[in-house]
């Protein structure tokens, strides 16, 4: 008897833990419709931080070759000029913006970043680097 108990217990705490998020691949996956803080971490800039993740996630569709929407995101000059509909963020406005919206994945299924069928969302903390970023300045 004591056996049962036991087992039910661990299994009743490894559900709450995975309900609550409270697994080390719940802290970073990205949930839908979540716009995380900014990341609390000076100094951030597109070379070193920001290009990287648009380089894994982002220029097989918005980059040298191909510009969907007219976007680049390859370079800091094509980030900060936006695409054909016009500017994807406005520095200091890091919430509020198309690009965060976009990949937090916030709004209209048709507008996230990735597409579903694409590849995988960013992770909380790859948005939070975002945001801080263009809160930071865009630099």
């Amino acid at each position: 008897m004591k056996y049962s108990v036991a087992v039910f217990g661990l299994l009743t705490v490894g559900a709450l833990l995975t309900i609550t998020g409270c697994s080390e691949k719940a802290e970073s996956a990205q949930p839908s419709g979540v716009i995380p803080a900014p990341a609390q971490r000076d100094g951030i800039s597109f070379v070193a931080d920001i290009k990287p993740i648009f380089d894994t996630a982002c220029v097989e569709c918005h980059g040298e070759k191909k510009q969907k929407g007219g976007l680049r995101l390859d370079s800091l000059a094509d980030t900060i000029k936006g695409g054909d509909e016009g500017v994807i963020f406005e520095i200091g406005k890091s919430e509020k913006s198309i690009l965060v919206q976009s990949i937090a994945r916030v709004g209209e299924e048709d507008y996230w970043m990735p597409p579903i069928d694409k590849g995988e969302p960013l992770t909380l903390e790859q948005i939070a680097l975002v945001r801080a970023w263009i809160d930071q300045g865009a630099h």
